[in-house]
């Protein structure tokens, strides 16, 4: 059964009302034994994977130029002192081994690796603590709060007010339930989609907020650059990803990490994009790194437990915002991406606590929501599960999952096997975002748009379009308003078969619908991607943030219609 926003309750009772209970809590207390675990594990993939010892010697040299080429080309202050000091003895003793490989040779290629396995884990461990997860809770909501009051409160009494009405402003719906019943009986991979740098303080009170136990993070290395997300993903237990690093043994040592925390009972969550969404778009093409070891994690429970092995459920998460503070800032590198010479980018503008800070106040004192839809929750191979975890198949029938890791009858090790599951679990989880995703009336007023300025435009590509004057663009209101209603009528039609959701603000009358989508479309923005103007007319200020925002109706067909 599923739950809306608009008859959920205020709060929601923690399902493990002893925090002492928390896999992540028992993991914290034995956090040195894990990290051990992890890094002995590691190396023995590494040192049994099939390499010998001279493609051993050869990942190590390819490791310390990478190593080298991101201290020296995009360094962070994030990260540590020593960087230069420790690839500089890395590569003194590659030059001092024996050429002709020994057993000396041999322990000296399994202690490099365990130098810089050792580093890698400690880098990318969190460090959970129980008072400093309930401060940073109780700070972000009642920061969050008390921001929101100030949009319906004037003058200071808006600081102090009681309203802590913090989930009218931030709406989750969907398959709430059936989260909060698995939580209870199996291990829950939550992978949401990745728009900004917000995203994981969201679900961070998201998570709170439905009185679940904590989750352990996949957050990115690049957030501890920012003082206000350290602070907060450190309190939380994140665990740290950089996605600067390449080799091989910092991600075997990554994906060991994950896999290790979910045989422990962790319940996990980590962005399957890898990254956030450039181009605005939801994620059809998923990283499939941290991903495997879902399916990796779930097998070496059935093998070590059998019929006692926990479950582990993923479950998609869509997160829908009407703005993003780094629109600007990700489509200019999404298209320099894409056109390379054909594209030229101007200053990113950096962003700063200060800048987040000053986003926060801004979105909170105006009349713009954000979304977080839970979607239907999977078994580790893509299946649907029901409320009690079973796996059933697209008819209903009941699956055993463990029946995908066996050969002749018995559990075993196939990575060819595992990795095609990974892709059909990636696949699963994209064309779930879709069928999650809730359409909001900004994005439907910067699709429509774009398409009819597109439209005008049809022979120049796509580079060329941007750079035209946003002068040039302006649209009649009422050749606007008849377009937008068709698309709207076409949106409506896939939500009848299940293609998509849409938002409660989108079922308006239609001059209304489309006054909230302009109100709220970019509305952070110094220059807005879509207004009317004084004479009526719909123009774009800004025609590389209106692309960024009309990308997130990607994936549906709706331009056949225009």
């Amino acid at each position: 059964m599923s739950s809306n926003h608009s008859n959920s309750p205020k709060t929601y009772p923690p399902i493990l009302p002893t925090r002492s209970e928390w896999p992540v809590v028992q993991l914290s207390k034995n956090r040195k034994e894990f990290v051990s675990n992890v890094i002995d594990e590691t190396i023995s993939k590494l040192l049994h994977n099939g390499l010998g010892d001279q493609q051993l010697v050869e990942e190590l040299e390819m490791t310390l130029y990478l190593e080298n080429n991101r201290i020296r080309r995009n360094p962070w202050k994030v990260d540590p002192e020593d960087e230069e000091e420790f690839w500089a003895d890395i590569k003194t003793q590659l030059l001092n081994l024996n050429p002709i490989i020994s057993d000396t040779g041999d322990r000296e290629i399994a202690e490099m690796i365990e130098s810089i396995v050792t580093r890698y884990a400690e880098e990318i461990a969190g460090n959970f603590k129980q008072s400093r997860y309930r401060m940073a809770r109780t700070i972000i909501t009642f920061g969050f709060a008390r921001l929101l009051n100030a949009a319906r409160l004037k003058g200071p009494r808006a600081l102090f007010s009681a309203q802590l009405d913090l989930q009218d402003k931030i709406q989750v719906n969907g398959e709430i339930d059936q989260l909060r019943s698995l939580a209870k009986i199996g291990t829950v991979v939550m992978v949401p989609t990745h728009f900004s740098n917000l995203d994981s303080a969201l679900i961070g009170w998201v998570i709170q907020y439905l009185g679940l136990p904590a989750f352990i993070y996949g957050a990115g290395l690049n957030l501890f650059n920012i003082g206000i997300f350290a602070y907060f993903m450190n309190s939380l237990g994140a665990y740290k990803v950089d996605r600067r690093k390449k080799n091989l043994m910092y991600l075997e040592t990554l994906k060991t990490y994950s896999t290790e925390a979910l045989n422990y009972g962790c319940h996990s969550l980590f962005f399957p994009g890898g990254t956030r969404s450039r181009s605005g778009r939801i994620e059809e093409k998923l990283k499939l790194g941290l991903l495997s070891t879902t399916i990796e994690a779930q097998r070496c429970n059935y093998l070590q437990h059998a019929t006692e092995a926990t479950k582990i459920f993923v479950v998609p998460v869509v997160l829908n915002y009407h703005f993003v503070l780094e629109a600007p800032i990700l489509i200019h590198q999404f298209l320099e991406q894409q056109g390379q010479e054909r594209y030229y980018v101007e200053s990113d503008e950096k962003i700063n606590s200060y800048k987040i800070l000053k986003f926060l106040v801004k979105f909170f004192t105006k009349g713009s929501d954000i979304s977080v839809t839970i979607g239907k929750a999977m078994d580790a191979v893509g299946n649907y599960v029901d409320q009690q975890g079973n796996s059933v198949d697209l008819k209903g029938r009941a699956i055993d999952t463990s029946d995908y890791f066996k050969s002749f009858g018995a559990i075993n090790k196939d990575p060819q096997r595992d990795m095609e599951y990974t892709n059909m679990l990636a696949e699963r989880i994209t064309g779930e975002f879709h069928r999650t995703n809730r359409v909001f009336s900004s994005h439907l007023v910067a699709f429509v748009a774009f398409r009819m300025f597109r439209q005008r435009h049809s022979k120049l590509d796509i580079f060329d379009f941007l750079r035209i004057p946003s002068e040039e663009m302006s649209l009649d209101y009422q050749a606007f308003l008849d377009q937008f209603k068709h698309i709207r009528e076409k949106v409506f039609e896939l939500k009848a078969v299940g293609a998509l959701q849409t938002a409660f603000h989108l079922e308006g009358p239609i001059e209304q619908v489309i006054s909230h989508g302009l109100d709220n479309v970019g509305l952070y923005h110094a220059k807005r991607p879509l207004i009317k103007d004084k004479q009526g007319k719909i123009v774009s200020q800004d025609l590389y943030t209106l692309y960024y925002y009309h990308n997130r109706m990607h994936g549906y067909d709706l331009e056949q219609y225009l």
